[in-house]
């Protein structure tokens, strides 16, 4: 077939003694009328004729208005269930019905289209029960710990809620921490994190905090200090395996080469980063850049096995710790040796 709209006349004895040139005509005004390709009705020396649609046009028209569909009616039932209060809240704030509806639709373009995250070992986390997953934590501003969200909803079987442990920061801020409550996430502290695995759910933490966050470009995917182990004795005492979790990525997305001291400690902040764009070209320096990620997650290392006084025993903490912190910087090493560019993987 031509791949030009082909016409059809409406009334054939109108359209006898056109010729050539007026069936060039006739497709020549079509298309300017609808460069969009889908053809309408048109007029010639008072014949009508309409434009067929081109193979397989007829379908994506089909597609585009169901799509639209479907948002629209998702939309409206969005708010009907917030309207009527159908949808539930857990303890800590948690509202799945909101998560999935707004929380990660905000963050999958940029983990689809912006980072273009890959995920890697899924299978290691359980289908149900708890878990705790330990990951390191870079990027100047925390988003490794929002990609690594949307990779166990999107990417697990079962479509699994990472319960994250944020920082107290998070929390002192007004609009931040209801969406922080409101997507799952709590406090950073051992009960939390012992009450979460306790009662069968997925959970995260990010030990090195500030410390890996804020640290300059120069120290990028070199480990800072664990803590004391208060994870592991969460994991101990609730009998979960710890599941190391590798992110290779984020450290590129805001290069750190200097800190505003005196600034930070007049917003109450732990730093103000310098990058080579912010604050020099203000808002638009606030953009990340487009790294390529890897998130892996790597075998369970279980618990289960250890006595109940392990928990409060320093030395096994700290060589639990010790394994889980050199588990991952050893992933780390692997997956950057096989990286051939920042931006493309």
């Amino acid at each position: 077939m031509n791949d030009m709209a082909k016409v059809i006349p409406l009334h054939d004895s109108t359209r006898r003694g056109a010729g050539p040139d007026t069936d060039k005509q006739v497709r020549r005004e079509s298309e300017e009328r609808h460069p969009s390709g889908i053809a309408a009705p048109v007029s010639v020396g008072g014949a009508e004729f309409e434009p067929e649609l081109r193979p397989g046009e007829s379908s994506r028209v089909d597609a585009v208005r169901a799509a639209l569909g479907d948002r629209v009616s998702g939309s409206a039932e969005f708010l009907r269930r917030r309207v009527s209060g159908d949808y539930q809240v857990d303890g800590y704030g948690f509202d799945p019905h909101f998560a999935e509806n707004v929380v990660l639709p905000l963050l999958r373009p940029l983990f689809e289209k912006w980072f273009r995250v890959e995920v890697v070992g899924i299978e290691n986390l359980p289908v149900d029960g708890s878990a705790l997953v330990v990951a390191n934590h870079a990027g100047v501003v925390p988003i490794d710990g929002l990609m690594t969200s949307v990779a166990v909803h999107d990417h697990h079987p079962t479509g699994r809620h990472l319960r994250m442990l944020a920082a107290d920061l998070v929390f002192e801020m007004p609009v931040v921490c209801d969406l922080a409550r409101k997507a799952g996430h709590t406090l950073a502290c051992t009960p939390d994190a012992e009450r979460l695995l306790a009662d069968g759910e997925l959970v995260a933490v990010f030990p090195e905090g500030f410390k890996g966050v804020g640290k300059p470009f120069s120290e990028r995917y070199k480990l800072q200090r664990f803590g004391r182990g208060g994870f592991v004795s969460a994991a101990m005492r609730t009998g979960a395996p710890i599941i190391p979790c590798s992110i290779v990525g984020s450290e590129e997305i805001y290069p750190k080469i200097g800190d505003l001291g005196p600034l930070a400690r007049l917003m109450g902040l732990p730093y103000f980063p310098v990058t080579p764009l912010f604050p020099h070209f203000g808002p638009l320096g606030m953009v990340p850049l487009p790294s390529k990620w890897t998130i892996e997650f790597g075998t369970p290392i279980v618990t289960d096995t250890y006595d109940s006084a392990a928990a409060d025993d320093p030395m096994e903490l700290f060589e639990v710790t010790d394994h889980v912190r050199e588990t991952i910087q050893q992933t780390l090493y692997r997956t950057l040796a096989r990286r051939r560019n920042v931006f493309l993987g």
